[in-house]
This record gives C-alpha cells, structure tokens and sequence, in this order.
C-alpha cells in the first residue's frame, strides 16, 4: 500500500474501482477536475486488489490503496472477514478525514468505493455519486439516498434511486477520448479486429475467439487481431495454441488509440466502454455479460443496437457459432461495417458533472 497522501484536507477524493467500469469513469473526472481546478488536490482511495491496484501506482495521482473485498459468495466466514475488513477502512478513513476534512468525495461505485463513501456519509462530507450503467449496484443503492448528487449515464437509472436526487448526464471518458478521431473507413490494411474481455467475465469470449481465429485469419488475409485477454487470463491461455496474426496481450493501457486503430470491436457492453465506442465512431460486436447486475450489460448493449452502433449476440453454448456468424459478414464487407460505424458523438460528461459540483461547492 502506498503511504497515505501528505494531507486529505480540502482535497476531491475520487473513489471506485475493481473493474475498468468503475475505475475509468473516476479517471476521467479526475483528469477533468485537474483541468478544472489546477489548484485543487485530488487523491483516489481503492482497494489493494482490482484495476486500481494496478494502475494508480503508476499514475500522477496521489492514493489510498485499503485493504477491502467484496461480499461476494455465502460462505459465513468470508462474509465476517469481509465485513471486519470494510469497517476497519472505515474506521481508518474516519480518524484520517477528522483531521484532514476532504473538500469532497464523489465514488463511481466497485466494493473498492465503499470505505470512502461510508466514511463521508458518516461525518457529513459532501459526496457525490455517478452511476454509468442502467441498474446500480448494492452499494450505490445503499448511500445514493444522502448523496448530494447522483449523476446518472441513462434515465433508466432514475427507477431503481426514487429517494435520490439523479440527473442524467452521461458516463464520462477519459479525456484521450475527447478528440477527434481517424474515420474507420480512412483505415488501410492490416485491417485490425480488436477483441476486449474486459476486466471480469473474459474467460468465455476468449476461449470463443482461440477457437474461432485460426479459420477467421486463415480466410480473411488482410485481417490481424489484437486481443486483451486481462492479466489471469493471459497466464492461463499464453501456451495455447494460436494463428500468427492473433496477437494476446493482458491489458491495453491507450485504449483511444486501440480503438482509433481498430476497424472493427469484440466486446463486452459496460457502460464506460459503450460510452468509449460512441466517443471513437466505432462499430462493434457486443456480448453482454450474462451475469451483470440487473441485466445492465444487456440494456446497454440493446441500446447500442438500437442505435445502430451494434450488432449483439448472446453469451449461450453457441457462442462460437454465433461469433463465427456475425464476423464472417462484418469482417468480408466495408459497407457493412460501415453501417455500423456511425459518427462519433461529442462527450460532455465530465464538463457537466464537475460544473454541477463546482455550483454546489461554490
């Protein structure tokens, strides 16, 4: 764990992680927020296990890394273990901001979220929630109602928060999004598919891809792919078998550029990536994750469909078959693809959640 910053007081706490979801929409508020008020100090609080734990030590951005898990399973002893760790980071985080009172705190939900937005629910700091997908998850439900804000990405979000007050402004990118972006159609060969798992639930698109790949190449010569399998995944899958133009990697740290480079994406539906499509004018493939929260994925890849930015098959024993089937036409067809490849949509979430702060906070 990295030392605790020099001092919490009058600093904006940026809290969430766990997932890209919920860690690169804090991202993007925190960049925005350094644009915004250069003056301002600006820490992140996570958990030591997740994308953040990854990521922040590496970054400009001063962090509490905590000791925390999820309640996930039914086992009573990891449900005691876990509930003793999150009241023993709150409990930290209490002493800590007693002292040194933050500015303000906005979470972007994750297990990783729950310290910093107990511990300010507790004390009377001001927080502030954003919730990307279309159903929140527990923890939002559970601190949304004394939030001073909540910034939903879609209205759908409005229905399962009555006692909070929403407003829906959209899912923040990272501000690499916040550019213009080559047009798909300019790209030249090597045409370049790119496949994202996702930071949870990769396992079964990756295992679809290893086997529909080698036929995929072997039929389409002008086409390469570039595949992020996440860190556990690519341990697992490295001494498989694979074509030469299937490229694996664990993670993608520019993922603007990947997109930018990519004429076509495999991908799960999380609202931040739907929301990173959107910013890049790409077109994709979507699987939605079967298991997430409410169905969420399965909303915001309906609505990409709608919208013509997606085509979207389903996550069942067929899933290699209908990979397969929904490639075979994309991948052969510019116009096709093209279709799908509509113009990139301006993002001014991150503008329009930090103003609504700033007009709270004076």
């Amino acid at each position: 764990m990295q030392e605790v910053p020099l001092q919490f007081r009058d600093a904006l706490i940026l809290t969430g992680g766990g997932t890209g979801g919920h860690f690169f929409p804090a991202i993007a508020l925190a960049e925005g927020a350094h644009a915004m008020w250069p003056d301002r100090k600006i820490c992140f609080v996570g958990a030591r296990r997740g994308i953040e734990a990854r990521e922040l030590p590496g970054g400009p951005w001063p962090h509490l890394l905590l000791d925390v898990e999820g309640f996930v399973g039914s086992s009573p002893i990891r449900l005691t273990r876990s509930g003793w760790k999150l009241w023993r980071a709150v409990s930290l985080l209490k002493t800590l901001w007693r002292r040194d009172r933050p500015w303000a705190v906005i979470g972007t939900g994750g297990y990783g979220a729950a310290p910093a937005l107990l511990a300010a629910r507790n004390l009377g700091i001001p927080y502030f929630l954003h919730e990307s997908n279309a159903a929140p998850g527990a923890l939002v439900k559970l601190v949304a109602p004394k939030a001073r804000r909540v910034w939903c990405g879609m209205e759908a979000v409005r229905t399962f928060l009555p006692r909070a007050d929403c407003r829906v402004l959209g899912t923040p990118v990272r501000l690499a999004f916040l550019r213009d972006f080559q047009p798909a159609e300019d790209l030249l060969p090597p045409l370049r598919l790119l496949v994202l798992g996702g930071s949870g639930g990769a396992r079964a698109i990756n295992e679809a891809m290893l086997e529909v790949a080698p036929a995929l190449l072997d039929q389409m010569p002008e086409w390469q792919i570039l595949h992020q399998t996440g860190p556990a995944e690519l341990e697992r899958l490295k001494d498989r078998p694979r074509h030469p133009r299937h490229a694996m990697v664990p993670f993608i740290a520019r993922m603007d550029e990947a997109m930018e480079s990519a004429s076509l994406i495999v991908s799960r539906a999380g609202a931040s990536t739907c929301a990173e499509l959107k910013a890049a004018g790409r077109g994709a493939i979507l699987v939605p994750l079967p298991t997430s929260a409410h169905g969420h994925q399965e909303r915001n890849a309906v609505a990409m469909g709608g919208e013509g930015r997606a085509a979207v098959i389903r996550q069942a024993s067929d899933l290699v078959r209908c990979l397969r089937e929904a490639l075979l036409p994309l991948m052969g067809d510019p116009v096709a693809r093209q279709h799908l490849c509509k113009a990139p949509e301006p993002n001014r979430a991150v503008q329009l959640c930090l103003e609504d702060l700033g007009s709270y906070r004076g």
